[in-house]
């Protein structure tokens, strides 16, 4: 492979800056990109319409082509006029069940199917920026084709939010997963991986940390069961209500008391809990359902040992029984820490010196399976308006959440950027 040593990039390359340049010259037809993707949603696993725009913009470049690869998804080879390494670049496509508030021009009002439910879908995490700034990406880089020494694979990707095919539990699958499983690699594997997500934050700023950067996910599910019986005679039952509530007290221990948090830190969540069926019967049992989430592998391990240990001995302090199911999600994102630091100065001049580091981030990526595979680099691009408290922006996964157009050429600049200064410095270690 190649070495990661030196700061090979302090400086802008002319391939760089003529990147910068094309991204100028697209940014409307992105922002056009963007608007139409907006306005017609598509739930994990359904990005048929997407993936379409996708492919056809990708053939008229002159791309290699490749669509279907876990079901939906889309890739495009782009081989430069001189030998080198191969690096590829990642969107995700899909949108979440959320009814999208009206008022934009370009507002969704589109309906689809969610495990089985028909919902509203609205792009309120930013995939649809995601899948334009790559598609302008592609056209930046196509046009230095001839200059370019290597290769460049466009990753887009669906169901990164996971299927809305499949519900949860030992059959629920992310994007990046079935793109890998299907043998997305197996063929041309990148030397390098990079992604960009949009969030709160000042529009225009990228900002990013080296190593762990977004949590491990697993999901949790736990089914106390007792003795049902009569709600004015509870010394004749095993209340499971009671005993619920008294293992998710006992769940908070986990963190606050077995976790050394020194180390890495974790978060335990009972989000849902479901049971009984008439206020004067104690019921037979009680489901409850939630996640784990840590940045560490040792960590999450004795996490999730802990879970199941304090939920069952709590459960039979009361002679009830606690059945809990653990299931991997998401694993945490690594960002490699030499290519980390060595791309740090091309997403600097990108966004004009706008940057900042990131804190740990408590929610999980499934750009995490390609960052497994190969040295990858996740980073974020600030899209709150100028003039509002990115602070107080509603936050990703909200129907107010907004995006300012206006930042989505600094996600170009910086993956177009990121593309061309790799290839450039890691031709010359073939």
């Amino acid at each position: 492979m190649f070495s990661f040593a030196g700061h090979a990039s302090a400086q802008p390359t002319s391939l760089e800056e003529q990147a910068f340049a094309r991204a100028t010259q697209v940014e409307r037809q992105m922002i056009a990109w963007r608007r139409d993707i907006h306005q017609h949603p598509e739930l994990g696993e359904q990005e048929t319409r997407t993936a379409k725009l996708v492919a056809d913009h990708l053939k008229t470049l002159g791309l290699e082509v490749h669509t279907g690869i876990g079901r939906t998804g889309v890739v495009g080879i782009l081989e430069g006029g001189k030998p080198g390494p191969t690096v590829a670049l990642r969107a995700d496509m899909d949108a979440l069940p959320v009814k999208e508030p009206a008022g934009l021009p370009f507002a969704s009002t589109a309906r689809g199917t969610y495990h089985g439910q028909q919902v509203d879908v609205m792009h309120a995490c930013g995939h649809d920026t995601h899948t334009a700034m790559l598609m302008a990406t592609a056209q930046i880089l196509a046009g230095m084709r001839d200059s370019l020494p290597g290769k460049v694979m466009f990753i887009f990707q669906p169901a990164e939010e996971g299927s809305s095919l499949v519900k949860g539990g030992e059959g629920r699958r992310w994007g990046a997963q079935l793109m890998l499983q299907e043998g997305l690699f197996d063929k041309l594997k990148p030397d390098a991986v990079f992604a960009v997500h949009v969030m709160p934050g000042p529009s225009g700023q990228l900002s990013w940390r080296s190593g762990a950067t977004t949590a491990s996910s697993d999901d949790l599910n736990i089914k106390v069961t007792g003795q049902q019986g009569h709600g004015g005679m509870p010394w004749n039952t095993v209340d499971p209500v009671v005993t619920s509530a008294q293992v998710i007290n006992g769940l908070q221990t986990v963190v606050s008391r077995r976790t050394n948090l020194t180390q890495s830190p974790a978060v335990v969540t009972v989000g849902m809990i479901n049971g009984g069926s008439a206020p004067n019967i104690v019921p037979e049992s009680v489901d409850m359902a939630g996640t784990i989430r840590t940045y560490d592998p040792a960590v999450r391990a004795q996490v999730a040992h802990d879970v199941k240990l304090t939920s069952e001995k709590i459960a039979e302090s009361a002679d009830a029984t606690a059945k809990v199911s653990i299931v991997p999600a998401y694993d945490m994102t690594i960002n490699n820490e030499q290519l980390t630091e060595q791309m740090a100065p091309v997403l600097k001049r990108a966004a004009h010196g706008n940057v900042a580091t990131t804190p740990l981030v408590g929610a999980s990526e499934d750009f995490s399976f390609f960052a497994g595979k190969v040295p990858g680099l996740y980073f974020y691009l600030g899209v709150t308006p100028d003039g509002q408290d990115p602070a107080k922006a509603a936050p990703n996964h909200n129907p107010k959440f907004f995006v300012d157009e206006k930042a989505l050429i600094v996600g170009a600049r910086a993956m177009s950027g990121l593309a061309v200064d790799y290839l450039s410095e890691h031709a010359t270690q073939q």
